[in-house]
Protein backbone atom coordinates (compact mmCIF):
# COMPACT_ATOMS: atom_id res chain seq x y z
CA UNK A 1 0.00 0.00 0.00
CA UNK A 2 1.34 3.25 -0.62
CA UNK A 3 -0.10 5.21 1.90
CA UNK A 4 0.58 3.54 5.40
CA UNK A 5 -2.51 3.19 7.07
CA UNK A 6 -1.52 5.48 10.10
CA UNK A 7 -0.26 8.30 7.91
CA UNK A 8 -3.05 11.12 8.08
CA UNK A 9 -4.12 12.97 5.02
CA UNK A 10 -1.58 16.40 4.21
CA UNK A 11 -3.82 18.91 5.83
CA UNK A 12 -1.57 22.26 5.18
CA UNK A 13 -4.69 24.66 4.48
CA UNK A 14 -2.15 26.43 1.83
CA UNK A 15 -2.30 23.36 -0.29
CA UNK A 16 -4.51 24.50 -3.59
CA UNK A 17 -7.06 22.34 -4.44
CA UNK A 18 -7.42 21.22 -8.35
CA UNK A 19 -10.02 23.02 -9.77
CA UNK A 20 -12.15 19.89 -10.44
CA UNK A 21 -12.01 18.08 -6.59
CA UNK A 22 -15.26 17.50 -5.66
CA UNK A 23 -16.50 17.49 -2.20
CA UNK A 24 -15.75 14.14 -2.00
CA UNK A 25 -12.09 14.50 -1.74
CA UNK A 26 -10.63 16.09 0.98
CA UNK A 27 -9.05 18.90 -1.02
CA UNK A 28 -12.53 19.74 -2.55
CA UNK A 29 -14.37 19.53 0.70
CA UNK A 30 -11.37 21.89 2.97
CA UNK A 31 -12.11 24.72 -0.39
CA UNK A 32 -16.06 24.52 0.30
CA UNK A 33 -15.61 24.93 4.35
CA UNK A 34 -13.58 28.53 3.67
CA UNK A 35 -15.02 29.37 0.74
CA UNK A 36 -17.61 32.71 1.25
CA UNK A 37 -19.17 34.49 -1.44
CA UNK A 38 -18.23 38.53 -0.66
CA UNK A 39 -20.93 40.81 -1.96
CA UNK A 40 -19.55 43.21 -4.28
CA UNK A 41 -20.52 46.55 -3.80
CA UNK A 42 -22.73 48.53 -5.79
CA UNK A 43 -21.31 51.67 -7.36
CA UNK A 44 -23.23 54.91 -7.85
CA UNK A 45 -24.05 56.35 -10.89
CA UNK A 46 -21.19 58.84 -10.93
CA UNK A 47 -18.82 56.49 -10.17
CA UNK A 48 -19.96 53.96 -12.66
CA UNK A 49 -20.17 56.47 -15.45
CA UNK A 50 -16.26 57.35 -14.94
CA UNK A 51 -15.36 53.73 -15.33
CA UNK A 52 -13.40 52.90 -18.28
CA UNK A 53 -14.99 50.43 -20.53
CA UNK A 54 -12.32 47.48 -19.34
CA UNK A 55 -13.00 48.28 -15.42
CA UNK A 56 -17.53 48.27 -15.99
CA UNK A 57 -16.52 44.91 -17.86
CA UNK A 58 -14.85 43.57 -14.63
CA UNK A 59 -17.22 45.12 -12.33
CA UNK A 60 -20.14 43.26 -14.48
CA UNK A 61 -18.12 39.57 -14.08
CA UNK A 62 -17.47 39.78 -10.69
CA UNK A 63 -21.46 40.96 -10.34
CA UNK A 64 -22.27 38.09 -12.46
CA UNK A 65 -20.34 35.52 -10.42
CA UNK A 66 -21.50 36.85 -7.38
CA UNK A 67 -25.32 36.24 -8.50
CA UNK A 68 -24.29 32.53 -10.20
CA UNK A 69 -22.88 31.37 -6.62
CA UNK A 70 -25.76 33.05 -4.31
CA UNK A 71 -25.13 32.89 -0.69
CA UNK A 72 -27.75 29.90 0.87
CA UNK A 73 -30.48 30.60 2.57
CA UNK A 74 -30.77 29.23 5.72
CA UNK A 75 -34.14 27.17 5.56
CA UNK A 76 -36.11 25.55 8.20
CA UNK A 77 -34.76 22.32 6.89
CA UNK A 78 -31.15 23.31 7.29
CA UNK A 79 -31.80 24.26 10.58
CA UNK A 80 -33.63 21.30 11.99
CA UNK A 81 -30.79 19.02 10.39
CA UNK A 82 -28.08 20.90 12.43
CA UNK A 83 -29.82 21.52 15.33
CA UNK A 84 -30.61 17.76 15.21
CA UNK A 85 -27.03 16.35 14.38
CA UNK A 86 -25.09 18.97 16.69
CA UNK A 87 -27.36 17.26 19.65
CA UNK A 88 -26.39 13.51 18.30
CA UNK A 89 -22.73 14.38 17.83
CA UNK A 90 -22.99 15.21 21.79
CA UNK A 91 -24.50 12.26 22.76
CA UNK A 92 -22.59 10.24 20.79
CA UNK A 93 -19.27 11.29 22.09
CA UNK A 94 -18.95 8.53 24.97
CA UNK A 95 -20.96 5.81 23.19
CA UNK A 96 -19.14 2.81 22.40
CA UNK A 97 -21.49 1.17 20.08
CA UNK A 98 -25.21 1.84 19.25
CA UNK A 99 -24.40 5.44 18.67
CA UNK A 100 -28.16 7.64 16.75
CA UNK A 101 -27.68 9.68 13.24
CA UNK A 102 -29.38 11.12 10.98
CA UNK A 103 -31.39 10.49 7.81
CA UNK A 104 -32.26 13.19 5.54
CA UNK A 105 -35.07 11.92 3.33
CA UNK A 106 -37.46 13.72 0.11
CA UNK A 107 -37.77 14.66 -3.52
CA UNK A 108 -35.33 15.46 -5.69
CA UNK A 109 -34.23 19.15 -5.35
CA UNK A 110 -35.86 19.68 -1.51
CA UNK A 111 -32.08 20.51 -0.77
CA UNK A 112 -31.24 17.47 0.94
CA UNK A 113 -27.91 17.79 -0.57
CA UNK A 114 -27.10 21.29 0.73
CA UNK A 115 -28.51 21.06 4.16
CA UNK A 116 -26.29 17.91 4.39
CA UNK A 117 -23.38 19.77 3.27
CA UNK A 118 -23.94 22.69 5.43
CA UNK A 119 -24.44 20.48 8.60
CA UNK A 120 -20.63 19.36 7.86
CA UNK A 121 -19.45 23.15 7.17
CA UNK A 122 -20.92 24.51 10.27
CA UNK A 123 -19.55 21.16 12.29
CA UNK A 124 -15.97 21.76 10.89
CA UNK A 125 -15.74 25.48 11.39
CA UNK A 126 -17.05 24.75 15.01
CA UNK A 127 -14.18 22.15 15.70
CA UNK A 128 -11.78 24.72 13.88
CA UNK A 129 -12.69 27.09 16.98
CA UNK A 130 -12.42 24.87 19.55
CA UNK A 131 -8.82 23.86 18.15
CA UNK A 132 -6.97 26.57 16.13
CA UNK A 133 -3.75 25.10 16.43
CA UNK A 134 -4.78 21.39 15.43
CA UNK A 135 -3.94 21.30 11.92
CA UNK A 136 -4.10 17.68 11.43
CA UNK A 137 -7.47 17.47 12.47
CA UNK A 138 -10.42 16.87 9.60
CA UNK A 139 -13.21 16.32 11.78
CA UNK A 140 -15.86 15.91 8.74
CA UNK A 141 -15.73 12.87 5.80
CA UNK A 142 -18.43 13.89 2.91
CA UNK A 143 -18.67 10.82 0.59
CA UNK A 144 -21.42 9.91 -2.00
CA UNK A 145 -23.03 5.95 -2.11
CA UNK A 146 -21.85 5.27 -6.45
CA UNK A 147 -24.45 3.33 -8.36
CA UNK A 148 -24.84 -0.19 -7.99
CA UNK A 149 -22.45 -0.37 -4.64
CA UNK A 150 -20.51 -3.43 -3.74
CA UNK A 151 -18.66 -3.01 -0.02
CA UNK A 152 -15.19 -2.32 -1.46
CA UNK A 153 -16.61 -0.02 -4.22
CA UNK A 154 -18.00 2.11 -0.77
CA UNK A 155 -15.15 1.41 1.02
CA UNK A 156 -12.86 3.42 -1.63
CA UNK A 157 -14.99 5.77 -1.74
CA UNK A 158 -13.74 7.22 1.98
CA UNK A 159 -10.46 6.18 0.84
CA UNK A 160 -10.34 8.19 -2.00
CA UNK A 161 -11.88 11.04 0.23
CA UNK A 162 -8.47 10.84 2.17
CA UNK A 163 -6.47 10.76 -0.73
CA UNK A 164 -5.20 6.78 0.39
CA UNK A 165 -4.12 5.10 -2.53
CA UNK A 166 -3.53 1.07 -2.71
CA UNK A 167 -1.64 -1.60 -4.64
CA UNK A 168 -3.63 -3.78 -7.43
CA UNK A 169 -3.69 -6.66 -5.06
CA UNK A 170 -5.09 -4.63 -1.99
CA UNK A 171 -8.20 -7.06 -0.66
CA UNK A 172 -11.34 -5.47 0.83
CA UNK A 173 -10.01 -5.86 4.21
CA UNK A 174 -6.73 -4.00 3.45
CA UNK A 175 -9.02 -0.64 2.22
CA UNK A 176 -11.09 -0.99 5.36
CA UNK A 177 -8.61 -1.23 7.93
CA UNK A 178 -7.14 2.05 6.42
CA UNK A 179 -9.99 3.95 6.25
CA UNK A 180 -10.37 3.36 9.91
CA UNK A 181 -6.48 3.75 11.20
CA UNK A 182 -6.81 7.02 9.04
CA UNK A 183 -10.28 8.49 10.49
CA UNK A 184 -9.24 7.78 14.30
CA UNK A 185 -5.80 9.40 13.58
CA UNK A 186 -7.28 12.92 12.12
CA UNK A 187 -9.99 13.23 14.78
CA UNK A 188 -13.23 12.44 12.40
CA UNK A 189 -16.63 12.50 14.33
CA UNK A 190 -18.88 13.66 11.73
CA UNK A 191 -19.52 11.15 8.30
CA UNK A 192 -21.68 12.21 5.84
CA UNK A 193 -23.13 9.60 3.28
CA UNK A 194 -25.23 11.25 0.44
CA UNK A 195 -26.97 9.81 -2.07
CA UNK A 196 -28.12 6.74 -0.10
CA UNK A 197 -30.58 5.69 -2.54
CA UNK A 198 -27.97 4.15 -4.60
CA UNK A 199 -28.08 1.52 -2.33
CA UNK A 200 -29.81 -1.82 -3.72
CA UNK A 201 -31.02 -3.58 -0.66
CA UNK A 202 -33.13 -5.99 -3.06
CA UNK A 203 -29.77 -7.18 -4.74
CA UNK A 204 -26.76 -9.10 -2.48
CA UNK A 205 -24.06 -6.79 -3.04
CA UNK A 206 -26.59 -4.08 -1.89
CA UNK A 207 -27.68 -5.54 1.28
CA UNK A 208 -24.03 -6.14 1.89
CA UNK A 209 -23.13 -2.48 0.70
CA UNK A 210 -25.16 -1.37 3.41
CA UNK A 211 -23.42 -3.66 6.12
CA UNK A 212 -20.50 -2.07 5.12
CA UNK A 213 -21.89 0.98 6.40
CA UNK A 214 -22.99 -0.37 9.43
CA UNK A 215 -19.62 -1.35 10.02
CA UNK A 216 -18.15 1.73 9.44
CA UNK A 217 -20.74 3.04 12.00
CA UNK A 218 -19.47 0.44 14.44
CA UNK A 219 -15.85 1.27 14.02
CA UNK A 220 -15.66 4.69 13.54
CA UNK A 221 -16.42 6.86 16.91
CA UNK A 222 -18.34 9.61 14.82
CA UNK A 223 -22.09 10.73 13.48
CA UNK A 224 -23.16 9.40 10.59
CA UNK A 225 -25.44 11.58 8.89
CA UNK A 226 -27.34 10.07 5.34
CA UNK A 227 -29.12 11.92 2.73
CA UNK A 228 -31.11 9.98 -0.14
CA UNK A 229 -34.46 10.86 -2.60
CA UNK A 230 -37.84 9.12 -0.72
CA UNK A 231 -35.80 6.40 1.48
CA UNK A 232 -38.36 5.43 3.75
CA UNK A 233 -40.01 3.76 -0.31
CA UNK A 234 -36.49 1.84 -0.74
CA UNK A 235 -37.17 -0.53 1.87
CA UNK A 236 -34.14 0.48 3.94
CA UNK A 237 -36.18 -0.18 6.83
CA UNK A 238 -37.27 -3.50 6.38
CA UNK A 239 -36.18 -6.42 7.73
CA UNK A 240 -33.96 -7.03 10.41
CA UNK A 241 -31.20 -4.59 9.03
CA UNK A 242 -34.05 -2.20 8.48
CA UNK A 243 -35.48 -2.62 11.83
CA UNK A 244 -31.74 -1.68 13.25
CA UNK A 245 -31.57 1.49 11.26
CA UNK A 246 -35.16 2.68 12.17
CA UNK A 247 -34.15 2.01 15.95
CA UNK A 248 -30.62 4.67 15.93
CA UNK A 249 -31.94 7.05 13.07
CA UNK A 250 -33.53 9.76 13.73
CA UNK A 251 -35.54 10.65 9.83
CA UNK A 252 -35.98 14.50 9.30
CA UNK A 253 -38.41 15.01 5.88
CA UNK A 254 -37.15 17.58 3.20
CA UNK A 255 -40.28 18.93 1.61
CA UNK A 256 -41.08 21.46 -1.07
CA UNK A 257 -42.00 24.77 0.61
CA UNK A 258 -46.39 24.55 0.93
CA UNK A 259 -48.75 27.19 0.30
CA UNK A 260 -51.63 26.09 1.92
CA UNK A 261 -52.08 28.34 5.15
CA UNK A 262 -51.51 32.00 5.76
CA UNK A 263 -48.26 31.22 7.43
CA UNK A 264 -47.24 28.87 4.70
CA UNK A 265 -47.38 31.75 2.51
CA UNK A 266 -45.03 34.03 5.24
CA UNK A 267 -42.69 31.87 5.15
CA UNK A 268 -42.55 31.49 1.38
CA UNK A 269 -42.44 35.12 1.45
CA UNK A 270 -39.78 35.43 3.84
CA UNK A 271 -37.80 32.99 1.81
CA UNK A 272 -38.05 35.12 -1.37
CA UNK A 273 -37.54 38.32 0.73
CA UNK A 274 -33.99 36.91 2.23
CA UNK A 275 -33.19 35.91 -1.58
CA UNK A 276 -34.22 39.70 -2.48
CA UNK A 277 -31.83 41.49 0.23
CA UNK A 278 -28.87 39.65 -1.39
CA UNK A 279 -29.23 40.69 -4.89
CA UNK A 280 -26.80 43.17 -6.10
CA UNK A 281 -28.31 44.88 -9.24
CA UNK A 282 -28.31 48.93 -9.51
CA UNK A 283 -32.22 49.36 -10.69
CA UNK A 284 -34.27 46.31 -8.79
CA UNK A 285 -36.40 48.00 -6.25
CA UNK A 286 -36.57 45.96 -3.12
CA UNK A 287 -39.92 44.23 -2.40
CA UNK A 288 -40.23 43.45 -6.07
CA UNK A 289 -39.46 40.05 -5.44
CA UNK A 290 -41.82 39.39 -2.63
CA UNK A 291 -44.81 40.80 -4.13
CA UNK A 292 -44.15 38.12 -6.65
CA UNK A 293 -44.05 35.44 -4.11
CA UNK A 294 -47.81 33.69 -5.75
CA UNK A 295 -46.17 33.40 -9.48
CA UNK A 296 -42.75 32.07 -7.99
CA UNK A 297 -44.69 29.10 -6.06
CA UNK A 298 -46.35 28.18 -8.98
CA UNK A 299 -43.22 28.42 -11.10
CA UNK A 300 -40.87 26.18 -8.86
CA UNK A 301 -43.41 24.39 -6.73
CA UNK A 302 -41.70 25.59 -3.74
CA UNK A 303 -38.94 23.53 -4.08
CA UNK A 304 -36.02 25.78 -2.93
CA UNK A 305 -33.17 24.70 -5.70
CA UNK A 306 -36.06 25.47 -8.25
CA UNK A 307 -36.49 29.00 -6.81
CA UNK A 308 -32.86 29.97 -6.43
CA UNK A 309 -32.01 28.89 -9.88
CA UNK A 310 -34.55 30.70 -11.34
CA UNK A 311 -33.31 33.64 -9.33
CA UNK A 312 -30.05 33.44 -9.75
CA UNK A 313 -30.47 32.98 -13.87
CA UNK A 314 -32.82 36.00 -13.95
CA UNK A 315 -30.38 38.45 -12.12
CA UNK A 316 -27.36 36.96 -14.17
CA UNK A 317 -29.41 37.89 -17.04
CA UNK A 318 -30.66 41.65 -15.54
CA UNK A 319 -26.85 42.42 -15.83
CA UNK A 320 -26.51 41.18 -18.88
CA UNK A 321 -29.26 42.79 -20.96
CA UNK A 322 -28.42 46.19 -18.69
CA UNK A 323 -31.94 46.50 -16.94
CA UNK A 324 -30.76 45.99 -13.85
CA UNK A 325 -33.80 44.72 -12.51
CA UNK A 326 -35.61 41.28 -12.23
CA UNK A 327 -39.52 41.17 -13.93
CA UNK A 328 -41.84 38.20 -14.09
CA UNK A 329 -40.73 38.70 -18.15
CA UNK A 330 -37.31 38.23 -17.37
CA UNK A 331 -38.05 35.71 -15.29
CA UNK A 332 -40.16 33.81 -17.84
CA UNK A 333 -36.62 33.58 -19.79
CA UNK A 334 -34.97 31.41 -17.41
CA UNK A 335 -35.28 27.79 -17.72
CA UNK A 336 -36.33 25.43 -15.15
CA UNK A 337 -36.12 21.79 -14.34
CA UNK A 338 -38.75 19.37 -15.51
CA UNK A 339 -40.02 18.55 -12.05
CA UNK A 340 -40.86 22.39 -11.59
CA UNK A 341 -42.26 22.47 -14.90
CA UNK A 342 -44.67 19.56 -14.38
CA UNK A 343 -45.54 21.44 -10.79
CA UNK A 344 -46.43 24.85 -12.76
CA UNK A 345 -48.57 22.57 -15.41
CA UNK A 346 -50.00 21.18 -12.73
CA UNK A 347 -50.76 24.52 -10.81
CA UNK A 348 -51.79 26.18 -14.42
CA UNK A 349 -54.64 23.33 -14.99
CA UNK A 350 -55.87 23.18 -11.24
CA UNK A 351 -56.10 27.09 -11.53
CA UNK A 352 -57.77 26.73 -15.09
CA UNK A 353 -60.21 24.35 -13.55
CA UNK A 354 -61.51 27.01 -10.62
CA UNK A 355 -62.20 29.24 -12.95
CA UNK A 356 -64.45 27.51 -15.47
CA UNK A 357 -66.27 25.96 -12.29
CA UNK A 358 -66.56 29.81 -10.73
CA UNK A 359 -68.02 30.71 -13.73
CA UNK A 360 -70.39 27.82 -14.71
Amino acid sequence: MSTPATAPPQTDTDEQAPPDSPLTTKEGWRRYVEHETIPPKLLPAAERAALTGRERARAEDRRREYHADLPLVNTPTIRKVISTARLLIQLNRHQVSARRGVILSGASGTGKTTALTQLGRAHELATRKRHPHDRSRLPVVYVTVPPAATPKMLAMEFARFFGLTFPARATHTDVVDAVCATAAHVHVDLVLVDELHNLNLGSRSGAEASDQLKYFAERLPATFAYAGIDIESQGLFAGTRGRQIAGRFVVIPAAPFSYATTGDKDAWRGLIGTLESMLRLHEHAPGTLSAMSDYLFHRTGGMIGSLSQLIRGAAVLAIEDGSEAITEELLEIVPIDFAAAQSERLTAQAKATGRRRRAA
